[in-house]
C-alpha cells in the first residue's frame, strides 16, 4: 500500500494523487510543445476528460499550477546539485565545484524546458508568489553553492581581488548570504558570483541552441571549461570522468 508520512494512504488520497501527477505531467508536455506560455487548465481538463470545475478543485489557478511545476522542477534542481557536491570527499573542493557545475549541466540536459522555466524564461501573465517555493529554493541553491566557494576559500583567497567589500554586492543578496552563510567574507561571495556565471552561461548556451552549430562534442567542451574553473582558483580539481 502507499504511505505518506508515514500513514497509509486512503483510495481516495490516492487517486487524488495520481491526478494531481497527471495534470503536471500534461502541463510539462505541454510547455514542452508550445513553451512555457502554453501552459492551459482547460487543455488540461480536456485531455483528461475532466470538466473545468473539477479540475479547479485541484489547481483553483493557473499561477498555482505554474508555482506547484516550478516548486517540483527546483527541488529537483536543488537535489542535484546537492548530492553532486557532497559525493566529493571534503578534502577536494575542486572537485566538488567540477561536480557540482556538472551536475547542473546534466540535469538542464535532461529537463531544458524546466531549465528555461526556472532560469529567466517568464510565463506571460504568472505572478510567482512573494518568498515562494521557488524563490526559496533558488535561495538554497546559490547557498550551496557559495558553501563550496567558502569551503575552498583558504585555498584560493590568495588569487582574489582583496578589495571586495559588502557595497560592491546587492543588499538583498548580501542579507541573504549574511543569513545563511554568516562566516562567509564579501570576497567569497562575490567569487560565487562569479563562479556561478561561468558555470551557468555556456548550460544556458546550450540549452537554448547556440552550442551544437559551433562545438560537436558540447560534453567535453563544458567539462574543460570547470576544469579551467578550478585551475584558475588555484585548485587541483579531481578529473573525475
Amino acid at each position: 500500500m502507499d504511505e505518506r508520512d508515514g500513514a497509509v494512504m486512503s483510495r481516495r488520497e490516492r487517486l487524488r494523487l495520481e491526478t494531481t501527477r497527471e495534470i503536471k505531467a500534461i502541463a510539462l508536455r505541454q510547455m514542452a510543445d508550445g513553451g512555457p506560455g502554453a501552459i492551459s487548465l482547460r487543455g488540461i481538463a480536456r485531455e483528461m476528460r475532466m470538466t473545468p470545475r473539477a479540475i479547479y478543485s485541484y489547481f483553483p489557478t493557473r499561477d498555482d499550477l505554474i508555482t506547484a511545476l516550478t516548486s517540483g522542477i527546483a527541488a529537483s534542481l536543488a537535489e542535484a546539485v546537492e548530492n553532486a557536491g557532497t559525493a566529493v570527499p571534503d578534502d577536494d573542493p575542486g572537485g566538488r565545484l567540477i561536480a557540482w557545475g556538472q551536475a547542473l549541466r546534466e540535469w538542464a540536459l535532461a529537463h531544458p524546458e524546466s531549465f528555461r522555466l526556472f532560469y529567466g524564461h517568464p510565463i506571460p501573465g504568472y505572478q510567482p508568489p512573494e518568498d515562494g517555493p521557488v524563490e526559496r529554493t533558488a535561495r538554497r541553491v546559490c547557498r550551496d553553492l557559495t558553501r563550496l566557494v567558502a569551503a575552498a576559500w583558504p585555498h584560493v583567497r590568495h588569487h582574489q581581488p582583496a578589495d571586495t567589500s559588502w557595497s560592491d554586492l546587492h543588499p538583498d543578496y548580501v542579507a541573504k548570504i549574511q543569513a545563511d552563510l554568516p562566516d562567509v567574507p564579501p570576497a567569497a561571495a562575490a567569487l560565487a558570483l562569479r563562479v556561478w556565471g561561468r558555470m551557468h552561461g555556456l548550460v544556458a548556451l546550450e540549452i537554448d541552441g547556440h552550442i551544437h552549430p559551433v562545438a560537436t562534442n558540447p560534453a567535453a567542451l563544458h567539462r574543460a571549461e570547470m576544469l579551467d574553473l578550478v585551475r584558475s582558483l588555484g585548485l587541483a580539481g579531481t578529473d573525475r570522468p
